[in-house]
């Protein structure tokens, strides 16, 4: 069920919706016409839902279409009929230029694993031991894009990519085009606020369709649905998404207020009466042998299904028992997603090759003759390191099985020895670096074998430049490996800190950058040269100039944890670079350190607390850092000096909601005063910040007798510092409270 589409509306026209008025100009909009639009928009929502919510459409596509369009004409004429909500403006937003970052209003979580019945059994009774689970809600584990959204008042407000489940990037304009998300909520009442997550996915067949067009059009096939449908997401132009057929289902809610259901199913059953649309095959079932009986069914029937899946989401059914279940730090307690078997083919080794890495690891690789694997197209596929390459027995020209290991990532098992017909060979694994000559070495009781050539080597200098512009490091817009590899290539830039000494004129000469304009004459048209060939102008910056040079200028002003991922640091990734940030401040700081103190910092340790020793030891890494600083770039976070930190040492836990702050913002506060923020209560707790609906949290507080702090004793913690929060704080249950059941963790709903 598709609607043609419509013409975006003008900047005045916008102006007039916003306002709400029905008449343009001195003209007043026919009562009939405005009858007859909301007669249409009640209708195309109505077969709207049917199709894509209950999958159970009314009226043939066709109908729908002409309806649509009557819609499309009628707002034409009467461009103040023309709201946002209307189905005819799913298709209408105008291209953005960037996606903002936003942040979620609950984090969301991941789910952990089980690759065996074995693992699920061991989850399922670890889950059974709080209390007995009556019921278990299974769905299929869709192979797609986790998507947050937001509707207030039953408008959708805000779309956003999972991101680091903390911070995404905002899709509002692109989700409104998917035809089975729904612009406004459905029913007389609707919540306040819901925030609701699901799986964005490419259907098969959609994706099927629009690869055989493109083969047709001798243009490069999509790799795979997933891919492609995250690809699609994240068009600047809305109206390449709205194309591309992509769909969604919801599987969980985040915050909310006006949503009180009871249990994950019903939930479910709340979605599809606001119009949201849950899968049709999830299942709520009363024992883990009837779980492990849905999850052998849609094992053997995974390619039946009309998006791809990886496995299945089992989760307790019960909202409270949930609650008390808790989560770790990275996943609920309460869910699990149980993996199925990779799939595995054959395929022909046709060469062994070596990549040099950032930080000088030579990895080899398998050049693979293509195959369809999992529903990609694989033709690369790791071998990790010399051992590996020994221990899978594999000899070049080997007919090898090839299992995309989870569905993602393809990795080489080992060779059909059946197969050979004495043609194969042996690899030899090279002893001078393929690409600046050295001598290799691998350290001992490492298996990693490593170019020393850290300062010259042109694979290290090239790899460290793309992995510095790339969104886990600084996140230069425009920079990407093809605009880095032309200037490198070019001579322009060396390593990473020549990056922050750029200039437009350090892109002149070089295609990639420029463009080149048409000579007119007074009459606007193109003149011709002497060879009467159109005559073009001396090349210009294009606009890639100008987007690089501000994606430069925003990334100097990066936090100092992005910097340290971004020097390439072996060992150092954004884990151990915010422990680093958050405990020294400055890379000063770091390089002064001695490795006991680097060690003793939490989430560091004494391997990569060498690491970062033995960079700094390097004369031309400090020369990198000083060229670095001298480019602009910030080697400090704010307030590197401002002395001792009130909450150094200090563990703080936190429960429930307080007005005024989100986890989040509470969470950095802490930190940004030296203390640490955990996610469970122990002795060696300092404090319990204990909003409303505490629980858990709080009774452990209580029976550990750790000081727990309301919303006035954490504003005295920030800004008197523990002394005075101590004075404020209650030991034991105060009399007369009741901790409620832990419903903090209900909104953390985990990605699927």
């Amino acid at each position: 069920m598709s609607g043609a589409e419509a013409p975006a509306p003008t900047g005045a026209e916008e102006d007039e919706i916003a306002a709400g008025g029905v008449q343009e100009g001195a003209v007043e909009v026919p009562a009939e016409a405005r009858a007859r639009a909301a007669e249409l928009t009640r209708l195309l929502d109505e077969y709207a839902y049917q199709y894509y919510v209950l999958a159970r459409p009314t009226v043939p596509d066709a109908q729908y279409d002409t309806l649509y369009r009557e819609l499309v004409a009628l707002e034409e004429r009467h461009p103040s009929l023309r709201t946002p909500d209307s189905p005819t403006q799913k298709v209408t937003e105008t291209p953005s230029d960037l996606f903002e970052p936003v942040t979620h209003l609950e984090r969301l979580l991941s789910l952990d694993n089980a690759f065996d019945e074995e693992e699920f059994q061991a989850w399922a009774a670890r889950a059974t031991r709080e209390a007995p689970v009556g019921a278990w809600l299974c769905e299929l584990k869709i192979d797609g894009l986790a998507v947050d959204l937001v509707y207030e008042d039953g408008v959708l407000v805000r779309a956003a990519t999972r991101g680091d489940g903390r911070v995404g990037e905002d899709i509002t304009a692109n989700i409104r085009t998917l035809a089975s998300v729904p612009v406004r909520l459905r029913g007389s009442k609707v919540p306040e606020l819901l925030e609701v997550r699901g799986e964005v996915f490419f259907p098969v067949a959609a994706f099927r369709a629009l690869n055989e067009s493109r083969a047709a059009a001798g243009k490069e096939l999509y790799a795979n649905p997933r891919n492609t449908a995250a690809g699609s997401l994240r068009q600047k132009d809305p109206r390449v998404t709205a194309t591309r057929g992509l769909a969604m289902y919801m599987h969980g809610i985040g915050a909310h207020r006006g949503f009180d259901v009871p249990s994950q199913s019903a939930a479910y059953e709340a979605f599809a009466q606001l119009g949201l649309p849950v899968s049709p095959r999830y299942r709520v079932l009363g024992s883990i042998d009837e779980v492990l009986g849905y999850i052998r069914e849609w094992g053997e029937h995974r390619h039946d299904v009309e998006h791809e899946i990886d496995g299945v989401v089992v989760k307790v059914d019960d909202f409270t028992l949930q609650g008390r279940l808790g989560a770790t730090s990275k996943a609920p307690r309460w869910a699990i997603a149980y993996k199925y078997p990779p799939e595995e083919v054959t395929t022909r080794l046709k060469s062994i090759e070596v990549n040099v890495g950032r930080t000088g690891r030579v990895t080899p690789f398998a050049v693979l003759e293509p195959v369809v694997v999992a529903g990609s197209t694989v033709g690369l596929a790791t071998l990790h390191n010399a051992d590996q390459v020994k221990a899978k027995g594999v000899l070049i020209g080997d007919m090898i099985i090839l299992r995309k290991a989870g569905d993602v990532i393809p990795e080489v098992l080992g060779p059909v020895v059946d197969l050979r017909d004495g043609s194969e060979r042996e690899f030899v694994f090279p002893t001078h670096c393929p690409e600046c000559g050295t001598e290799l070495v691998r350290p001992e009781g490492e298996a990693d074998t490593r170019c020393p050539n850290t300062v010259a080597c042109p694979a290290q200098r090239r790899e460290a430049i793309i992995h510095l512009a790339s969104r886990g490091a600084l996140d230069i817009d425009g920079l990407g490996e093809e605009s880095a590899i032309d200037l490198i290539e070019a001579g322009r830039i060396k390593d990473v800190a020549d990056v922050f000494h750029l200039t437009a004129a350090s892109f002149a000469g070089l295609p990639l950058f420029e463009r080149l304009e048409i000579v007119r004459g007074p009459d606007k048209k193109p003149v011709k040269g002497p060879d009467g060939k159109t005559a073009l102008r001396q090349p210009v910056p294009g606009k890639k100039v100008e987007q690089i040079l501000t994606g430069i200028e925003v990334a100097r002003h990066r936090p100092l944890w992005r910097l340290l991922v971004g020097l390439s640091i072996r060992h150092v990734g954004p884990a151990a670079a915010q422990a680093l940030a958050r405990e020294l401040r400055s890379v000063d700081a770091i390089r002064a350190a001695s490795l006991e103190e680097l060690a003793v910092v939490d989430g560091v340790g004494p391997t990569i607390a060498a690491a970062v020793t033995d960079w700094f030891a390097d004369p031309s890494h400090i020369d990198l850092v000083e060229r670095l600083r001298a480019g602009g770039v910030t080697v400090a976070d704010e307030g590197a000096d401002e002395g001792p930190r009130p909450l150094a040492g200090l563990t703080v836990v936190i429960t429930g909601s307080m007005e005024g702050w989100t986890r989040d913002s509470a969470t950095e506060a802490i930190q940004n005063l030296g203390g640490k923020v955990s996610g469970s209560v122990s002795k060696k707790t300092s404090f319990v910040i204990a909003g409303e609906n505490a629980g858990s949290k709080y009774d452990k507080a209580v029976s550990l007798k750790v000081p727990i702090l309301d919303g006035p004793g954490f504003a005295a913690l920030l800004e008197s510092g523990p002394e005075a929060a101590q004075e404020l704080a209650t030991i034991g249950e105060p009399a007369g409270t009741e901790a409620a059941p832990e419903t903090a963790d209900q909104p953390d709903e985990a990605s699927s």
